[in-house]
């Protein structure tokens, strides 16, 4: 997949492009079938599958909290067979009148034969353009225009944000559902303070960065890759009351039952399975040592259950 940060840089090849649009934060099941129209579009005319998306910094709040690093994205977008991925920054599309969108983006820097969104797609200056715009200035230069039917789950429209609301929740179970697999981080472990190896079970910390989705706070049976085996593991999300006093110092720490070994400074696939808890302050470390490993214990027979469970494709 080629991926271009820049409008001047892409370049679609050949006959053109069909597009799948929109920002795609996740990546859901919703999204997956625009972006499947269009790989089989592109497939069956003989052109270039791609997908026009924009970055923004964590710090905007314009798309709530990310769901998943632009290297996961990434990732699963090359999984569904996109092969063509521009995604300039907000800055330089956001002042762009819809008619500007148009031949600027789709027919110069991507020479878009069809394209294909959803039926709550909004593009150009100040969400000036929806569907029937879009029809209506892509009819004009040619230019095919596809509405996706949203996909449900439970009777509703899936979107990033009730996904959000799923893992403030803690409902891990409806939030995989709409992702299409499980809700996963990939940050970069980190150093901890050391008590997990205290207490003869060390543990992997990662930290979500700001602008992220947080999940509910408490514990999570989850499972790390590790080279290219997956592992259960039991997952701590939240201030560690037992040991620590400062509500706002929120991190992540993972045991992985069996495992011992350095793995600071790597990125670890990370993914949640269940909600087991809520957070606790032990009278001591030997109550938390006992909690975990009954956590532990739950993870594995998560794990176990899973080997026979939902078959997640992606």
């Amino acid at each position: 997949m080629k991926i271009y940060h820049r409008l001047a840089q892409a370049d679609a090849g050949g006959p053109g492009s069909a597009v799948a649009l929109g920002f795609f934060d996740g990546v859901h099941i919703g999204h997956r079938s625009v972006i499947g129209a269009a790989v089989s579009a592109a497939a069956a005319g003989g052109l270039t599958a791609g997908v026009f998306t924009f970055r923004l910094p964590l710090s905007s709040h314009l798309k709530g909290g990310r769901l998943q690093t632009e290297e996961g994205k990434h990732q699963v977008m090359e999984r569904l067979g996109v092969q063509l991925y521009l995604e300039p920054p907000f800055e330089e599309v956001c002042g762009q009148s819809p008619e500007e969108f148009v031949e600027l983006v789709l027919e110069k820097a991507l020479r878009a034969k069809a394209v294909f969104c959803g039926d709550n797609f909004t593009f150009g200056k100040k969400a000036a353009g929806n569907v029937d715009t879009l029809r209506r200035l892509c009819g004009a230069r040619g230019i095919r225009v596809v509405q996706v039917e949203m996909a449900r789950w439970q009777g509703e429209k899936v979107s990033s944000s009730r996904i959000r609301a799923a893992l403030e929740a803690g409902d891990i179970p409806a939030a995989n559902a709409m992702l299409g697999r499980p809700y996963a981080i990939d940050f970069e472990v980190a150093h901890g303070k050391g008590l997990g190896h205290t207490l003869g079970m060390p543990t992997i910390n990662q930290r979500f960065p700001a602008g992220f989705q947080l999940p509910r706070q408490g514990v999570y049976a989850t499972r790390v890759l590790l080279g290219e085996k997956w592992l259960p593991s039991v997952t701590g999300l939240g201030s560690r009351p037992t040991v620590n006093d400062d509500v706002t110092d929120v991190t992540c720490e993972t045991f992985i039952p069996g495992f011992s070994g350095q793995i600071y400074g790597r990125r670890v696939p990370l993914e949640f399975l269940r909600y087991l808890d809520a957070p606790h302050r032990f009278e001591n470390t030997d109550q938390l040592r006992a909690a975990v490993m009954g956590w532990a214990r739950a993870a594995l027979e998560q794990a176990d259950g899973a080997k026979n469970g939902t078959n997640f494709p992606l």
